[in-house]
Order: C-alpha cells, then structure tokens, then sequence
C-alpha cells in the first residue's frame, strides 16, 4: 500500500508580499512565510520599525527585503509589481477609527474604506495581474476580521469594511480560479499587538472581550501565523473564497 502524503507547507524558492509587516499580525505572517523559506517583501509605513524586523529576519538566516510605503497609495502600490509577480500576498495593513453610527465623521469613514477595502482591492488587482501574464497561480491572502462576520458597537466603518472585503474575495475566487489564484481570508478574533494592548490594559475590556471568546482567551499573533503559512502553502490547495476563522469560538454562537 501507498499512504497518501502531506502537502508540503515549505515555501522554498517562491516570493511573497506581506503589507503591514512592521509588527503585530503582519510582522507574525512575514517571519512565519520566511522561515517556511520564501523570500519576504516587507512593507509598511513606518522605516525604522520596518527596518528593524527585517533586520532581526536576516538575522536567523531567512529572506527578507523592506519596502517603505503606504499602501493605499496606488501609484507606489503598483511599483511594487515592476518585477517578477509574488507567489504569495499577505495584506496585513489596515485601520480603525471606532464611533457610534450616528457620529461618523466623513473623513473617517474615507480613511477606513480606504485602506481596508480600496487598497485591498487593488493590491489583489496588482498581484493578479501579474500572475496571469507570468502564466502562474498564486495564493492571496487579506487579514480581515471576526467583523466582517458579525457586528459590533461603535464598530459600523469598521465591519462594513470587512463585509465589503469579505465579498470582493468571493468574487475574485470566482474569477480567478481558472488561472490557479487562490484568495482567502483569515478572520481573527482580538489580538493582543503593541495597538491593541491599551484595551487589554482596561481590566473590565478585557473580561468582556474574553467573556465572548469562547476558548476563555485573547488571540495572539503565533494564532495567525500558523492560519498564514496554511493559506500560502500546497496544504491549502483547494482552499479559495473562504474566510478561515481564528477567533477562538466567538462567531459559534
């Protein structure tokens, strides 16, 4: 008798695009796709943070490269496709701005849709096209939310935007298939990063968020790296248009 084999989650000789890799999710999936193997594009806003993670990759003997910019910049957005296409694309880059409904500033919304859904879109739009005139497939991933599932207080910029992403994924699963481009999502419940720890530091935020959670615990970033290098890798081969939930149960019910 012949066992079957696992898929190889190894991402040895393929290039990858990771957005917001400065820290918190994004750093996590970077360094989790470069010690996998593949040769890590790292890009975020910030120099010296970024800089500095890529750096600490080197260090250990992985591939790594920074590229300074922010992503809802289009036309910088685009340079980024100038060479050879990405075989892998983390878009870990995205904001909050957190009000009730019937306060929502313009600009705030703006500012969400912008980076959460726009820049999504077209960054997904960019490394597509690239794959397609390479004549490869290729896997897509968003870091998008256990919002984008369910609502929330004060949260109405915010899951809008991760429904929106939600179904632009779907679509593109759709379309781009036949040309072996997987997108998927990842939808993780709250992650303790340097931006979210003034939450957990609130004692009565925290025993609520880890009230909902039904696993009785906050995320952590080594969650969704695990969830990242699944989606890039031969292991997720016929995983497209879905969200993978990382949320420790809160969506169950």
């Amino acid at each position: 008798m012949i066992l079957p084999r696992t898929p190889s989650f190894r991402l040895g000789g393929r290039r990858a695009l990771v957005t917001g890799a400065s820290s918190g999710i994004g750093l996590g999936c970077a360094a989790a796709l470069a010690e996998a193997g593949a040769h890590v594009t790292c890009v975020a806003r910030r120099e010296g943070p970024l800089e500095e993670a890529v750096q600490a990759m080197r260090a250990e003997g992985w591939q790594a490269e920074a590229r300074a910019m922010d992503i809802a910049d289009l036309e910088a957005q685009a340079g980024l496709f100038d060479g050879a296409p990405f075989d892998v694309v983390v878009n870990a880059a995205g904001t909050a701005r957190h009000s009730p409904a019937l306060d929502t500033a313009a600009q705030d919304f703006d500012a969400v849709m912008g980076l959460n859904l726009r820049a999504a879109y077209f960054l997904s739009q960019q490394a597509a096209r690239a794959l397609v005139a390479a004549g490869r497939g290729g896997s897509l991933i968003h870091i998008s939310s256990q919002m984008a599932q369910v609502g929330g207080i004060d949260r109405a910029v915010y899951c809008a935007s991760k429904h929106a992403l939600e179904g632009m994924v779907k679509a593109m699963a759709i379309e781009w298939g036949p040309q072996g481009i997987r997108i998927n999502t990842i939808c993780p419940t709250f992650v303790r990063t340097p931006l979210t720890e003034p939450t957990f530091a609130d004692p009565q935020k925290r025993a609520w968020l880890e009230g909902r959670i039904k696993l009785g615990r906050a995320g952590e970033v080594e969650d969704i790296m695990g969830a990242a290098l699944y989606l890039a890798s031969d292991a997720a081969a016929l995983v497209t248009g879905t969200a993978l939930m990382v949320d420790g149960g809160w969506t169950a019910e």
